[in-house]
Formats: C-alpha cells, sequence, structure tokens
C-alpha cells in the first residue's frame, strides 16, 4: 500500500502530521509506473524533396569514397566495353594476367593493378569519352569510331569479339523475296540502322537518294519485312541471325574489329602512354596465345634430326640435355590443331613423356 503524509491541521484539526492512504487513483498509476513529464511539442521531421524524374537516369554514379581514393592513385582512367563485349574482355584481361572483377550492378570494376581505374562503358560511346578526356583510354569497336567521328589516338587493334576472332560487318540486307539487288534499287525507300551517320555516308558517296536514314533502337531484322522499308543496316559476325530472319545480304557497309584507343593529351603524357603500351603489349599476346599450345617431349638423339624437321617454331625448337647423355628434352609452341596432329606422330618415331600445356601469353 502507498501511503501519503498530509497535514493533521486540515484533517483533525491540530497541527500533527499524519499517514494516511493514497488515493486510489495514484496507486494505480504507481503501478503501471511514474507518471508521464510534461513536454514541450517536437517538431515534425521535414522531408527532403525527391530529385526530379530528368535527373534519374542510368549512368555511372561517382564512385564510393574509398574508389575515389583509388582513382586519385590510378595513373590511367580505361574505358571497360559493357554489354556484347563485356565477357569476352574480362576473358581477355584474365589471360593478360589481369584480375577484373565485374559487381552485377556497379559500373566501376575492381582490377588488381593499382595504376588501372575501371570504368564501364557502352561500346558506342566509349571513343567519345576517350575524345573528350573523360578517359584516358578504353576498347570500342572500330564502327563506332567511324560513326562519331572520335579524334582519338589508335593503339592497336585486337581482333577478338563476342563470338569469334573475325572482324564484325555492317551489311544492307532486305527480305530474301525482295527485288532489291543492288544498292541502287534502295532509291526512295527508308533504310533502317543504328548506324545512322556511317549508313548515310554510304549511300550519299554513291549518289543514291534514299527517303530517310532512320535509326534503330533494335530488332532491326524485323524491320526489313515492315511495310515502306526498303532494308536495313545491322552488324553480323557468323551471319545465323540474317538467316533465321530470311534476310539476304546485299552489299558490306564496314567491317570492324575491336581498337585499343587513347586520348591525345594522355597519349602525350608519357607515363600514361607507357603504361598504355604495356596493356596493348600484353592484350595482343594473350590474344596470340589463345590459339597456342606448348608442346613438350623426351627424344633419344638418334630420333632428334627426325622429329625437329616436323615441329614448327618461331625459330627452332628448344633443346635441352637430360642428365642420361642420350636422351634431349625438345619444346616448342605450335597452334591447337598442329598439336592433335604432331603428337601421334612424335609417338611413332619414339618420343616420351610427352606433355601439352596452355599458353596465356605470347610476345613476338
Amino acid at each position: 500500500m502507498i501511503m501519503q503524509q498530509v497535514s493533521s491541521s486540515s484533517l483533525f484539526g491540530s497541527g500533527q502530521r499524519q499517514l494516511v492512504a493514497a488515493p486510489r487513483s495514484l496507486r494505480r498509476s504507481s503501478r503501471m509506473g511514474s507518471a508521464p513529464r510534461c513536454q514541450a511539442p517536437q517538431p515534425t521531421p521535414r522531408r527532403l524533396p525527391l530529385p526530379p524524374a530528368a535527373a534519374m537516369v542510368e549512368a555511372p554514379l561517382a564512385p564510393p569514397e574509398t574508389k575515389q581514393n583509388d582513382s586519385e592513385q590510378a595513373l590511367v582512367r580505361f574505358g571497360f566495353p559493357k554489354g556484347s563485349l563485356q565477357k569476352s574482355t574480362e576473358d581477355l584481361f584474365a589471360r593478360a594476367g589481369f584480375k577484373v572483377k565485374i559487381s552485377e550492378r556497379g559500373y566501376f570494376p575492381k582490377c588488381d593493378d593499382p595504376q588501372l581505374q575501371m570504368v564501364l562503358f557502352r561500346s558506342q560511346e566509349i571513343s567519345r569519352y576517350v575524345e573528350d578526356g573523360v578517359l584516358d583510354a578504353g576498347i570500342c569497336g572500330y564502327d563506332w569510331i567511324v560513326e562519331n567521328g572520335a579524334d582519338v589516338v589508335e593503339v592497336c587493334e585486337l581482333p577478338y569479339s563476342k563470338a569469334t576472332s573475325k572482324p564484325a560487318c555492317w551489311v544492307l540486307a532486305v527480305p530474301e523475296s525482295s527485288p532489291v539487288q543492288q544498292p541502287e534499287d534502295l532509291a526512295g525507300t527508308i533504310v533502317a540502322s543504328e548506324l545512322v551517320n556511317t549508313t548515310r555516308r554510304f549511300f550519299d558517296e554513291r549518289g543514291i537518294a534514299v527517303k530517310k536514314v532512320e535509326y534503330s533502337w533494335g530488332a532491326t531484322e524485323v524491320k526489313a519485312s515492315l511495310p515502306g522499308v526498303g532494308g536495313i543496316v545491322d552488324i553480323t559476325e557468323t551471319g545465323s541471325s540474317l538467316k533465321a530472319n530470311n534476310l539476304r545480304v546485299v552489299s558490306t557497309i564496314l567491317a570492324s574489329a575491336t581498337r585499343l584507343v587513347a586520348n591525345k593529351a594522355a597519349w602525350a603524357d608519357p607515363a600514361k602512354r607507357t603504361k598504355i603500351e604495356d596493356v596493348a603489349l600484353l592484350l595482343q599476346g594473350a590474344i596470340v596465345g589463345k590459339e597456342k599450345v606448348g608442346l613438350k617431349m623426351n627424344l633419344h638423339r638418334d630420333q632428334l634430326e627426325e622429329v625437329s624437321k616436323l615441329l614448327p617454331s618461331e625459330r627452332s625448337p628448344t633443346i635441352s640435355q637430360l642428365v642420361d647423355s642420350g636422351f634431349v628434352a625438345v619444346e616448342v609452341i605450335v597452334d591447337k590443331s598442329q598439336a592433335r596432329d604432331l603428337i601421334p606422330t612424335c609417338k611413332r618415331l619414339g618420343a616420351t613423356g610427352i606433355v601439352v600445356y596452355n599458353v596465356d601469353v605470347i610476345i613476338h
């Protein structure tokens, strides 16, 4: 029970103080906890306005603080192609000795070379950003250098693509049933193309007055059969997509291989140029090494001359003396297709301990 001390003058008419039971309401509040204190009302937090829709575009965002610190140490800001070339470029860098890790939604791939800061861009725009100095160097298709009219340094050609090592081709195509047999037959019609400037230049140089070169946002093959569209310009590596859509090629507009390009100011900087040249050298070596293997075997000296005649090499096979003076080890780098034929032949000539190994990089 809660007791309350009161003055006896108010209850009993004397000055003595007495202990009496507290009111029931007070006892209830004490069991529930202390009575709440009176507090001044707190202002409602003001909500910040959302950014306008126009600003909410899909573009590379500023990297986190740690990555900004990394970029301050990086020597070369490198444009890494996003899209169809992304996976094959990642594999190429891996063979060249660079570990590149790309997160699913990230725009700044991590590279184990601290002198390189990778930034993901579409291949279509890399040459423009290299020309403007946003990037020091990057990898893109030759087609987009031509289409953008980009004023960049073409450091080297890198013959690789999504599917093959052959150049991709931009072709003028029409439906199989079309009466069009040559580009001149498309005069007065609409031509759909993603490569608008290059396509328009192709017709202008030949004096062919097409009605319009319409930009295609994708699914270009479908548009070839639409009324008013005379033909399309699309890129192909194997021609399989054109055949699947019953299209035939009328003319080739442009052959395009992948290029490593550099900004002119960056190329004039000795430190940046050296780094860009180093990357180019390793990537080219990785492309050459992809189709090669090392072939190693032990031979008795009596068979060495005969086997050596069969072995292709840059100069001559590498010969190493074994502990047993009657035997040597022979080593050579050959094409993968050659290795499968050489192995059985060398075995029949007495070779033993035959070893085949992959080669990542070959520098001539």
